[in-house]
């Protein structure tokens, strides 16, 4: 059977350690040099970044988020198996773990180590497909003819060359579509290498939560308990028609995925169409003081990301999902793009002012939408807020100052809220 170390990159036969250097980090699987399609998902990046940064970080339990009345953004692997999870309120994180280190988010500095993965990336394919800061599918179909090596092999260069340059580590799933090679990124997480081949593609699946498909969230797993569908194999005995008229068309995708097949392509250069960041609370709350200080945070992200990007947004989106799961949504749009969070926040702030009475809520989402260049955003003034250029002012201000001191230079107090 082919298989390949992931250290010194010998390729030889199966076997439990590298004949050439003795490391037990092996891959082998029987397609292993066949599979082109991969899917990269970076370790707890925040916050493996804030203890590559700050080495005295390196042993301890560290989360990445706001005060004590804030959410976990993300957490380290020390911090998880104690049980702290993303979207967490950050009181309850801390009785799991009272010694983590909170450390607030620093975007541009993760948005710039992006930048850098995303270059050694680009060496390998031109066929990226980000989905986030610190993940991408990558389709390696011309890796043999254009590195003269098969894609496993350039994937465990590229994953070697993050640890070592970049001090980083990232998990890699390889198979012959998207929706697999991403399930197979999460099946050996941190520093891991997993494969999932054409031939085992059905035995793999069959005993499988739904839960495992990228986008079944608590709602959409809900409704398939009630058709009586937990696994794979639950799906199989379900005809196509009766899925679809069932779930619409996450009936049609779900046949397909119950089957292994995925027809997506990796797609390189498609346009973002939006920046948006949410959070599914612990608990479901009405608190407007607890809301508006996730308001003016999750505001504060979409600005970051907008600003690493160089884009800005016409409309701004409310997203708010009740205890039963029913969603609002809200959208405004602007007479100028903005990146700014001052202005997203207080748009959003006045989205929710109309509806913000029918919580509780156990969801909250702020994004930016019609993107376009930043040069292209926050060029008039607003007469009827006549300080707004002065507040917008103070931001860029305030962006240069943490970027040279730290994210936690400067801050607002909505943002402890």
């Amino acid at each position: 059977m082919p298989a390949l170390c992931r250290d010194c990159l010998t390729q030889f036969e199966t076997g439990r350690r590298c004949p050439s250097c003795g490391s037990a980090r092996v891959v082998s699987h029987p397609e292993l040099f066949d599979l082109t399609i991969a899917h990269m998902d970076c370790d707890a990046f925040y916050a493996s970044v804030e203890k590559r940064d700050n080495p005295a970080l390196a042993n301890k339990p560290v989360i990445i988020g706001g005060g004590k009345r804030g959410v976990v953004s993300t957490a380290c692997y020390v911090a998880r198996i104690r049980g702290v999870k993303s979207a967490m309120p950050m009181f309850k994180a801390l009785e799991l773990c009272p010694d983590a280190v909170v450390v607030r988010p620093r975007m541009q500095v993760y948005a710039e180590v992006s930048r850098q993965i995303r270059t050694m990336m680009d060496e390998l394919t031109p066929d990226i497909e980000p989905l986030s800061l610190d993940e991408a599918f990558m389709d390696l179909g011309g890796t043999m003819r254009l590195h003269g090596a098969a894609p496993a092999v350039m994937l465990a260069r590229l994953v070697r060359r993050m640890r070592t340059e970049l001090g980083l580590t990232g998990s890699i799933g390889l198979s012959h579509n998207k929706f697999l090679a991403k399930v197979a990124s999460d099946l050996d997480k941190p520093h891991g290498f997993s494969v999932i081949g054409k031939a085992e593609t059905d035995t793999f699946l069959h005993d499988k939560p739904v839960r495992l498909i990228w986008g079944i969230g608590p709602a959409a797993q809900a409704s398939l308990e009630k058709a009586g569908i937990r696994t794979f194999a639950d799906l199989l005995r379900w005809d196509q028609q009766d899925l679809s008229a069932r779930f619409g068309s996450m009936g049609y995708r779900l046949w397909h995925l119950a089957r292994g097949q995925d027809k997506r392509r990796v797609t390189a250069h498609a346009p973002m169409k939006s920046i948006s960041n949410e959070t599914t609370f612990f608990e479901d709350t009405g608190n407007p003081d607890i809301l508006d200080g996730h308001l003016w945070r999750m505001s504060e992200k979409v600005s970051d990301r907008a600003k690493a990007k160089d884009l800005a947004g016409r409309v701004v989106t409310l997203k708010l999902k009740r205890a039963d799961h029913s969603l609002i949504s809200r959208r405004l749009a602007l007479r100028d793009a903005t990146q700014m969070a001052d202005t997203i926040y207080a748009t959003a702030r006045g989205l929710f002012d109309q509806v913000g009475a029918q919580g509780p809520y156990r969801l909250l989402g702020v994004g930016i939408s019609d993107l376009v260049a930043a040069e292209a955003a926050d060029l008039s003034g607003d007469l009827l807020d006549p300080r707004a250029a002065q507040r917008r002012k103070a931001e860029r201000a305030t962006d240069e100052i943490r970027k040279r001191f730290g994210s936690e230079a400067i801050l607002k107090g909505r943002a402890m809220r």
